[in-house]
């Protein structure tokens, strides 16, 4: 529902949410629980359509990869560092899609050590009839944000992004 003319629009507190009794260490950890938490609650519905189509949510970014690198396809390793989570084992899940006729493996035509993968004409057909249901999910999902609400929170997350990059990085 939407809010008066001008009044703040305020969603449930993580600490209401999550039945936190005191505060939080600190507002690092706020955050970080309040994105692990958005992004476990809007999976739910994802997951959940994914399902009903025979994917997990890393098939399917599998696939659209594959869309993306067109009719030359990408190799295997390349697929793991484009995949929107990490996956720990990005060859079972390619093993799996090609079960299925989504994608096929062949020996890279630049490194014939490398195996590339490819989009079957069944995985583009799955795609393109998965493209408008999937956008008014994500629409539907996010329909509370106004159009600069979305762009800075784009920007937000893109900074929470560069310094857990930075951070894991430093580590390593």
């Amino acid at each position: 529902m939407p809010s008066p003319k001008g009044t703040k629009r305020v969603g449930v507190s993580m600490r209401v949410e999550l039945h936190k009794r005191g505060p939080f260490q600190s507002s690092q950890q706020e955050v970080y629980l309040a994105v692990m938490r958005t992004a476990s609650v809007l999976g739910v519905a994802f997951d959940r359509f994914l399902k009903g189509h025979g994917l997990s949510q890393g098939g399917y970014y599998v696939l659209r990869i594959l869309r993306g690198a067109g009719a030359q396809g990408c190799l295997c390793n390349q697929i793991g560092e484009h995949l929107v989570a990490h996956v720990p084992d990005v060859t079972r899940l390619v093993s799996r899609l090609e079960r299925a006729g989504l994608c096929v493996r062949v020996r890279s035509e630049q490194d014939r050590r490398g195996v590339c993968v490819r989009l079957t004409p069944a995985g583009e057909a799955l795609l393109a009839w998965l493209d408008e249901p999937m956008l008014d999910l994500h629409r539907e999902q996010l329909r509370t944000l106004k159009a600069g609400e979305s762009a800075e929170l784009l920007r937000l997350l893109s900074l929470c992004r560069d310094g857990a990059r930075e951070q894991s990085q430093g580590q390593g």
